[in-house]
């Protein structure tokens, strides 16, 4: 059973939420303006909380977080309310966890219902990249490296393709305070994830954890930044720069990750007011060129393993040429986008950038 609801979590009257055992699976995005309350207080009122699943480190630090949960925790409930705020990649740890407790609740006889409160997501309905056809790990979900759905039409969609057997019910993202108080970022979606362009960079940002370039992990601005101690930097008119954007030579010293207080030189990627920013082919772009320029730029495999995509390999490994992977990218991007329309739940609909 499937259901859109266009009322708040707190004015639902299903029996499992006013009388079962509950349990919260949430971010600090589950926080309500309105109210000043997080989402597990609404069941904690009524005294039916009965587990709580949250990041496993602090909203805002340098450890990458993961949500944690086990099969028998989740057997005893009647409901799981989950409420994050998704950052558009299939990268983004939390989402990761959320589609791993879809499945786990699907292979359990008496199943809980599940309640997914949607977000707008703060990388817009704009669509980056493949799916993943090789060398990706079973968590990894199958949506490009940005999707361009909110968490709830990425449930919907993950919810057909696993033939889930279990109540399904996704409120609005228009009935929730925060939607319409506050901008999808002002409360940072992960300990990474802090800035204002943290999203739109991230599909391809985060490819550089899996080199010897850091994107600024432990800094400020992470995937805004990106360098190392080796890199020297030159004139943007030398490097790959799409138009609309400006890439600023900078130093920043890092405090967490292979690079933690030292001294690291590169770049600040700006996008320049409504410049339409394809992150993941500017930084395989990026990524080729220090590959001619830099001995010490290595490229591990957990990189291939997050493309996942055989052709954008080969332009790495310099088999073929960048307009080869821009067609490649470009075909997958509309296979991608006739899906999802499928299960898109707002006018608004996927779209490529142009």
């Amino acid at each position: 059973m499937f259901s859109f609801r266009t009322t708040p979590i707190g004015e639902q009257m299903d029996r499992t939420l006013r009388e079962g055992k509950v349990g919260v699976f949430a971010t600090q995005n589950s926080w309500d303006p309105s109210t000043g309350m997080y989402l597990y207080e609404i069941f904690e009122s009524r005294g039916n909380l009965e587990a709580v699943f949250s990041p496993s480190e602090a909203e805002l630090g340098d450890e990458e977080s993961h949500i944690e949960f086990d099969v028998d925790s989740i057997a005893a409930l009647d409901a799981v309310v989950v409420e994050i705020q998704d950052a558009g990649s299939r990268y983004f740890p939390f989402t990761v966890d959320f589609l791993r407790l879809m499945s786990t609740i699907n292979t359990l006889d008496r199943a809980p219902s599940l309640y997914v409160i949607d977000h707008p997501n703060p990388a817009g309905r704009n669509v980056e990249g493949t799916m993943p056809s090789i060398g990706h790990d079973i968590w990894t979900p199958q949506v490009p490296h940005r999707h361009g759905l909110t968490l709830g039409e990425l449930a919907h969609l993950y919810y057909n393709e696993i033939s889930a057997h279990y109540p399904l019910h996704l409120i609005s993202a228009s009935a929730c305070a925060s939607g319409g108080l506050l901008m999808p970022w002002s409360i940072a979606p992960s300990p990474d994830i802090t800035g204002f362009f943290s999203c739109q960079m991230y599909s391809g940002g985060a490819l550089w954890k899996d080199t010897s370039i850091t994107p600024g992990i432990g800094t400020p601005r992470p995937y805004e930044y990106f360098g190392a101690p080796f890199i020297r930097p030159e004139s943007g008119n030398l490097l790959p720069v799409p138009e609309g954007v400006k890439m600023r030579p900078c130093t920043f010293t890092p405090s967490f990750g292979p690079y933690a207080g030292e001294k690291c030189s590169g770049y600040q990627t700006i996008l320049l007011p409504g410049a339409q920013y394809h992150s993941l082919l500017h930084t395989l772009r990026l990524m080729k060129h220090f590959l001619g320029k830099y001995s010490q730029f290595t490229l591990s495999d957990a990189l291939f393993a997050r493309l996942a995509d055989p052709v954008c390999e080969a332009y790495l490994r310099g088999d073929i040429t960048f307009d080869i992977v821009q067609e490649h990218v470009k075909a997958e991007e509309q296979k991608w986008i006739r899906k999802a329309k499928r299960f898109v739940l707002y006018d608004d609909t996927p779209c490529r950038i142009k």
